[in-house]
């Protein structure tokens, strides 16, 4: 478990970190999203150790970071996949770290398998790409076997197939109980994996809920249906008091009724349907609403793109 209670960072006049306090559970992925400069490295490196608070305690399992005395074999983090000795080959890196933190020689060549650098274990990292340093960090997280894992933006660099990998990885590690904290710009991947998000702005707690909760947020389901004889569609759903919006003469916006039951009342009345689909609100949606006036380096106005689940 983590632990962050009243955590401040200031750098001279800036406030990286701003009072802020939540907490991490065993058995779940947690999301920490935010905006860049929200201050979400600086927390995790805060968590790890790597940089004094201003003000404020960040545990893990109940104590200090640095309190621990094999501190791989009970965390195990992905900061920057860059800070590794380009020399060294893959395989001695993690030597390096077993033998430093009294780890088995063996267990570097189960998570070199695991992470799937069988092939580049050999080359100096030096040759890596981003995605075969981030594989490499990975592993090392996995190392000493830990309860606790901290993961900053782990799909940089990956694939499609590496970003599948570290899903299901994700995934698997919260389903044997362990605490998993990981930070990423891929909200997509965030809305399928993560259990409870944590959101910052600006150093300061936006949100601590679950991922269903946010998405609730944004109000009701809607449905898209394209019909002939749209007019009658309406008429019926009026008589019903469901508010309905004309897109165009054959499609409709359907406000506060699900697809089944647009589909069933069309099909009462015989009306020949050609697309029905509920739109679900995205988590990037929720996320652009929450993190709209804590966002530092704002570009043109975007907008998301629903995520259209096809009615069956």
């Amino acid at each position: 478990m983590i632990e962050v209670r009243g955590l401040t960072k200031r750098y001279g006049d800036v406030l990286a970190v701003d009072d802020l306090s939540f907490d991490v559970e065993p058995g779940k992925v947690t999301g920490f999203l935010g905006p860049n400069g929200a201050g979400k490295s600086t927390t995790m490196r805060m968590v790890l150790g790597l940089d004094r608070p201003t003000s404020g305690t960040a545990r893990v399992n109940g104590r200090p970071f640095a309190s621990l005395t094999e501190p791989l074999r009970e965390v195990g983090a992905l900061l920057d996949p860059g800070a590794v000795h380009p020399g060294r080959t893959g395989r001695s890196h993690l030597r390096v770290a077993a033998r430093s933190n009294g780890i088995p020689r063996r267990r570097v060549d189960e998570v070199i398998e695991e992470v799937g650098l069988g092939s580049a274990a050999r080359r100096r990292i030096t040759g890596y790409s981003l995605g075969m340093r981030q594989r490499l960090g990975i592993a090392a997280a996995l190392l000493g076997d830990p309860r606790v894992l901290l993961f900053d933006e782990p799909v940089n660099g990956l694939d499609l197939d590496g970003v599948r990998w570290i899903r299901a990885l994700l995934r698997r590690l919260a389903d044997e109980g362990r605490t998993v904290l990981v930070s990423s710009h891929l909200l997509s991947e965030m809305q399928q994996t993560a259990d409870r998000l944590v959101v910052i702005g600006r150093g300061r707690l936006i949100a601590d809920t679950t991922t269903d909760e946010i998405l609730r947020g944004l109000g009701s389901r809607q449905v898209r249906v394209r019909t002939p004889r749209a007019g009658a569609l309406v008429d019926l759903l009026r008589a019903r008091d469901v508010r309905v919006t004309r897109v165009d003469a054959d499609e409709l916006q359907v406000e506060e009724a699900g697809a089944e039951v647009v589909g069933e009342l069309a099909n009462s009345a015989s009306i020949p349907l050609h697309h029905l689909s509920e739109v679900a609100h995205s988590l990037e949606a929720a996320y652009l609403a929450l993190t709209g006036d804590s966002v530092e380096f704002a570009g043109g106005e975007t907008r998301p793109e629903p995520v259209t689940e096809e009615a069956r």
